[in-house]
């Protein structure tokens, strides 16, 4: 199992990224994926989930409305789309697979996930 991560980068507030998360050696509908981020001496916090069946999706209250995750089946990918981006966004985000997840449901704990990509640094200026 490898997830590989691409995107990010820096953008000044109110711009956009978004965040793609390739990976190989399952299947989308095989896990639940989500999305954390970790800032500078900060705990590392669920941003948004996507269950195995696609059917179940979670968003920390503060990104909804401008975050929005996806998935293309085709390609084995997971992007998250990041609009109206704010100086508190910027951290270190990681995609996450995980493999216990009923497939009606997506854990937003970061302790419940398997396996990791590799992070990518968003930067948000004010």
């Amino acid at each position: 199992v490898e997830l590989v991560q691409s995107g990010g980068g820096f953008v000044q507030t109110g711009g956009s990224l978004r965040l793609s998360c390739a990976f190989s050696g399952f299947t989308l509908n095989d896990y639940g994926i989500g999305w954390f981020r970790q800032a500078p001496g900060k705990e590392r916090e669920g941003v948004s989930c996507i269950s195995a069946d696609d059917d179940s999706k979670w968003y920390r209250d503060s990104v909804k409305g401008r975050f929005t995750i996806s998935t293309n089946d085709a390609k084995n990918t997971v992007y998250l789309q990041m609009n109206s981006l704010e100086p508190e966004d910027t951290a270190v985000y990681y995609c996450a697979a995980d493999t216990g997840a009923p497939d009606d449901y997506c854990n937003t704990i970061w302790n419940a996930y398997d396996y990791w990509g590799q992070g990518t640094q968003v930067t948000v200026s004010s």
